[in-house]
């Protein structure tokens, strides 16, 4: 495996490893249904509630792993969702852990 596949696979273990947390995936799911205006993170912690520590926690993690950007707008931070990285995760699992297996046969795994 060469230097830029295996970047490639650390982003997407990063990613995927940041998003088996569950409170992370539901802030996830938060920001990518907010489409591309983001959230402010007063609105997170209220549709969410989780306390303003675990928030501020859970959104580093997701930032520090390239899903969500904040950016600050005067008094507050919006968070929005990287939709470039999420597509280049997902690309990723399909074509590295899913390649050449047809829907019949992962269908023939799952009746197994």
């Amino acid at each position: 495996m060469n230097k830029r596949d295996q970047q490639r696979e650390q982003v997407a273990a990063d990613a995927l490893a940041a998003l088996g947390n569950r409170t992370r995936l539901r802030i996830f799911k938060q920001l990518v249904r907010a489409g591309r205006n983001g959230t402010n993170i007063g609105t997170i912690q209220r549709l969410l509630d989780v306390p303003a520590t675990t928030l501020a926690h859970h959104l580093g993690t997701l930032a520090e792993v390239g899903l969500i950007a904040q950016e600050r707008h005067g008094r507050e931070v919006i968070c929005t969702a990287d939709y470039k990285a999420v597509s280049e995760v997902l690309e990723y699992v399909k074509a590295e852990c899913c390649a050449g297996v047809t829907l019949g046969e992962a269908s023939d795994v799952e009746a197994a």
